[in-house]
């Protein structure tokens, strides 16, 4: 009989999966980081507890491309300055990505906030474009030209925060409690350029970044840079505390309480 593909894998070829996974090489992409300062009431309300602020009111928004062979990736990343049992980092309120691929894993095994949508990184001569989209709207914009090379920081570490949950199958609530992930980051930068220009925050009701004005923007830069990952479990959380802030995942929250007509076939 042919092998059935749906069926039980061998412990070697488990393995031989685990294996792979270890032995990726170094990918690097292209990416516009801006930061700016916005108001620190705004960013309070979008923490879930145990999350507290910083005490600087940041956010970053990361806007990057990879030239995969077969398979190019756009990547974004709209975060807060967040703070837990002493760890700063950042909390991602949307990570919008190209493909599919690059969702599931983030999801499923980070809690990564990772939606489908357009991703944008442009350079003619010294000008620069880089924007993050979905539904049509361009909900995030950065644009300048490219004012001279910048120093390479050494690589470092950087923390940011995901809630890993599952909502209940009968819609009050979660099957069980959060859990708050650490993903900690190794990043290594191999060229960085200084960009003078503005952040565009357009009004979204799918992604309203734009409740997070730039009051004072701190910087812009464009560069490239490689990135690999770890994750923790740091605290099961209280589900009754994050279930206010559940939206944030989903362009609709009902979507959670979808399932299959009453009679139909599961």
């Amino acid at each position: 009989m042919a092998r059935i593909r749906y069926g039980a894998r061998t412990e070697a070829e488990i393995a031989a999966t685990r294996a792979a996974g270890t032995k990726l090489p170094d990918i690097w992409s292209t990416g516009v980081v801006a930061l700016w300062e916005t108001d620190p009431d705004a960013v309070a309300a979008v923490l879930p507890p145990p999350l507290k602020p910083t005490a600087r009111p940041l956010v970053r928004a990361t806007i990057s491309t990879v030239d995969l062979p077969g398979y190019p990736l756009g990547a974004g990343s709209v975060a807060v300055a967040a703070v837990h049992n002493g760890t700063e980092g950042w909390y991602p309120l949307v990570m919008p990505m190209t493909h599919e691929r690059a969702l599931t894993g983030g999801r499923e095994v980070f809690g990564e906030p990772k939606k489908l949508g357009e991703v944008t990184v442009e350079r003619d001569g010294l000008v620069v474009r880089a924007a993050l989209a979905r539904h049509g709207i361009a909900f995030v914009e950065v644009r300048g030209a490219v004012g001279g090379t910048l120093p390479l920081p050494e690589p470092e570490y950087r923390t940011d925060f995901y809630f890993k949950f599952l909502p209940a199958v009968d819609g009050s609530g979660f099957d069980a409690d959060p859990v708050l992930v650490h993903c900690r980051r190794h990043e290594k930068v191999r060229r960085l350029e200084r960009v003078t220009g503005d952040v565009v925050l357009r009004e979204s009701m799918y992604d309203p970044v734009a409740d997070l004005p730039v009051h004072t923007l701190v910087g812009i830069t464009l560069g490239e840079k490689t990135t690999d990952q770890s994750g923790t479990v740091a605290e099961r959380v209280d589900g009754r505390a994050l279930l206010p802030y559940i939206h944030q995942r989903y362009d609709d929250p009902m979507q959670t309480l979808d399932g299959p007509p009453e009679g139909s076939v599961r």
